[in-house]
């Protein structure tokens, strides 16, 4: 076989690029030009940081309309399934070697082996360089991170194309490709671990922000953590363990993932992560779940304690998979899918669907519901759900806004018991007052305001009173309002009723029309008098007494998706602007985001509620649910992650395989638009069950406000055959490999 030489330009700016045909081509005879990189310590720095630039950003990064990889699963349709483009050429399974739609400006087999042959370089031009001035634990940090960069890229191939060649030194100038081959996916994995362990080996720097650190501060949010190296070796040792690549044989058994990945969770724990639980002001997210996908990471964990590694890529969910009442969205995107909706159980645990058949016909229009489940109602399909559907899925009539913050100004009352008519008065020590009537026309005045009210919208006089009988028809409470100006009361009606209450009740009245008519509150002279009924024998006990004033928030912003709503679903195929399955997407997005400001979250490469999901997995398929490796149990990672969500345990005694398929149930709902449901369909085998088609559900309104429920079926695909189980390799490339190799490298079907 020929040897084969290639070029390389390698230029140094303050970031260091490659120019190449092919991401398996070696460089030139530039060796010069990389050791004059190699004794500059900003010039390694420099290349160091164009290393960790070829970790990608995930997100909305498929096609030319940018869509996420969850358009091409069971978790959505998106709405271009109908009109000339990659979603439209993947669903009707015009992939081939020479063109495959997931691909197209995002080709992850020439990215990753750029990435891979930069780090083969530093690594071996760092262990050589003979420049000034390095630190030395800064330096063994950045040979740590860039082993698992190395890594990284090896795992994001392998889940892709399976075995790929293995190379972890740069190219020689007299390379002989013919000897060239294909590793093994265990082989790969293999390095892959070795190159995680020899990372985690670097002893950890006391005292120093620099290393191979546990933490960063918030300007090395792009640097690697060590956890990053323990989730991509419980991700490989995961997927090596999975039907699709486990080999009869291979060390890469259950138990051993389970081993790995315990590992993993135990020393992530110890190191203070933790799945992100605050408890959230309903005015910014609807919980944890919610807002911690519309956050952005920590990396000195301060608060964040669950983020391993983000991408810095915002989804601009807003915009393109936003909702038709929003400015600036421009399509609806990646709509969820009924059958994503339907994996969602109700608040006592118990799945909407029967697990073991979930669908009666083939088309997903037949629902097999639970008959264990007494909270789920077909005809109010969205009540009673877990917390999670709420803060992931726009459903017809949710709010697409959360109320603002209500900031109130709150001005005391003090009481002037000098002031009163047949009162007795009776000062409590826990700051309450009990007002006691001793005959007709009782009443007792307040002290001035001292304060004057904020001119907002809303004025109230509060309290919280306890009272022995009420005050109510002809005998109700009422107040004067005095001041320079006289004494006035509330017009048209100054009359009240105070509802008898054994315990503390909160009771408002309106101040705002007495404001508008007299300026009451605008002086801090004003008083108040307060006359509780027109007889003895009233006993009231009142605390807090207080002047509120506020601008309520304005009123909710909801999606209709019912026909003729303002988010209707559209039958028009060719109108991208409406969803196609009833639903739009809500992860990741903020409510606050628009065309001025982009509040969307990022989606999370590595998190530790993936490590938790992967033990419970593993130690599941290895011994069952409720076997305990290493100190926990499979049930046990699964209710870690259930509690976050507020939803009930699951139960001791499940068979393995009604275990399982809740927790692929609960995979599914946890980890939905993350770019985890593609590749596990694929690892479990299961493709052809999965990804056939997809519903959803067309909502129409009746004459009496109740709605009517109608699943409806999507385009079929045809991206179901095994061949789709594996990305074809580039035919280009096979070719060339092919002539060096005498071997075809193409994957089976492609």
């Amino acid at each position: 076989m020929k040897n084969r030489i290639y070029s390389i330009i390698v230029a140094v700016a303050s970031v260091i690029s490659f120019n190449a045909c092919v991401d398996l081509e070696m460089p030139s005879d530039g060796r010069v030009q990389l050791d004059d990189i190699f004794v500059s310590e900003i010039k390694i720095r420099s290349y160091y940081n164009s290393c960790l630039g070829l970790v990608p950003d995930v997100g909305f990064t498929y096609g030319n309309n940018p869509t996420p990889l969850a358009s091409f699963c069971d978790e959505a349709e998106d709405v271009s399934d109908r009109s000339s483009g990659i979603v439209y050429d993947w669903y009707a399974g015009s992939a081939s070697s020479n063109y495959n739609p997931l691909t197209v400006n995002n080709d992850p087999w020439p990215h990753y082996f750029q990435a891979i042959r930069r780090c083969n370089t530093f690594l071996q031009q760092i262990e050589t360089s003979t420049a000034e001035n390095l630190n030395e634990t800064e330096k063994n940090g950045w040979i740590a991170e860039i082993r698992v960069i190395r890594a990284f890229s090896y795992l994001q191939l392998i889940k892709r194309y399976g075995g790929v060649p293995l190379i972890d030194t740069p190219y020689e100038v007299n390379h002989d490709f013919s000897k060239d081959k294909r590793a093994s996916f265990e082989e790969v994995a293999d390095f892959i671990l070795h190159e995680c362990d020899v990372a985690l080996a670097t002893p950890e720097s006391e005292g120093q922000m620099v290393g191979f650190l546990w933490n960063r501060r918030d300007e090395q949010r792009t640097k690697i953590p060590r956890a990053f190296a323990l989730a991509v070796k419980s991700q490989t040792a995961l997927y090596a363990a999975s039907p699709l690549w486990y080999e009869s044989g291979s060390k890469y058994t259950w138990e051993k993932a389970a081993e790995i990945t315990k590992n993993a969770l135990d020393k992530c724990l110890e190191k203070g992560y933790q799945l992100y639980n605050m408890q959230i002001d309903e005015t910014v997210a609807q919980n944890a779940y919610a807002y911690y996908f519309i956050q952005r990471s920590d990396p000195s964990r301060s608060v964040d304690k669950e983020t391993i590694f983000e991408s810095s890529l915002r989804t601009n969910v807003w915009k393109y998979a936003g909702t038709p009442n929003w400015d600036g969205m421009e399509r609806a995107g990646a709509c969820p899918s009924q059958e994503l909706v339907d994996s969602y159980e109700t608040m006592d645990g118990q799945p909407v669907l029967d697990l073991n058949n979930p669908y009666l016909d083939a088309d997903h229009l037949q629902p097999n519901y639970n008959a264990k489940n007494t909270l789920y109602d077909p005809e109010n399909p969205y009540a009673n759900r877990d917390a999670r559907f709420y803060a992931s899925i726009y459903y017809n009539n949710s709010e697409r806004t959360l109320r603002g913050n209500l900031t109130k100004t709150i001005v005391p009352i003090i009481w002037y018991p000098a002031s009163r008519n047949n009162i007795e008065v009776t000062e409590n020590e826990d700051g309450s007052i009990t007002l006691k009537t001793t005959g007709d026309d009782p009443w007792i005045t307040t002290d001035y305001t001292n304060d004057i009210l904020p001119p907002n919208e809303k004025r109230l006089i509060s309290f919280e009173y306890k009272s022995n009988k009420a005050l109510t028809g002809g005998d109700m409470a009422m107040f004067f309002f005095c001041g320079d100006w006289g004494m006035f009361q509330h017009l048209p009606n100054p009359f009240f009723e105070i509802p008898q209450a054994s315990e503390w009740t909160r009771l408002e009245y309106d101040l705002s029309e007495a404001i508008e008519t007299f300026g009451f509150g605008g002086d801090p002279n004003d008083w108040l008098r307060f006359d509780p009924g027109g007889n003895e024998g009233l006993e009231i006990t009142i605390r807090n007494f207080q002047m509120e004033s506020f601008t309520p928030p304005p009123p909710a912003m909801f999606v209709e998706t019912y026909v003729g709503g303002n988010c209707a679903i559209s039958d028009n195929v060719a109108n991208t602007r409406f969803t196609r399955t009833g639903y739009y997407m809500r992860k990741f997005n903020n409510y606050r985001s628009n065309v001025n400001v982009d509040a969307d979250g990022v989606i999370k490469l590595f998190r530790l509620g993936e490590l938790y999901l992967n033990f419970a997995e593993a130690a599941c398929q290895a011994q069952g649910p409720d076997a305990v490796i290493g100190g926990m149990s499979a049930r046990e990672a699964l209710n870690a992650i259930r509690a976050r969500a507020g939803m009930p345990e699951l139960p001791a005694g499940m068979s393995k395989d009604e275990f399982d398929k809740r927790y692929r149930n609960e995979r599914f709902i946890e980890l939905a638009f993350e770019e985890h449901r593609f590749f596990d369909v694929r690892r479990w085998k299961i493709l052809n069950k999965t990804d056939g088609l997809v519903t959803g559900m067309k909502i129409t309104k009746n004459e009496n406000g109740t709605f009517h429920y109608e699943r409806i079926k999507m385009v079929n695909r045809q991206t179901i055959d095994d061949k789709y189980l594996i990305f074809p390799i580039t035919q280009s490339e096979v070719a060339k490999m092919a002539e060096y190799t005498g071997v075809n490298w193409q994957n089976p079907g492609w």
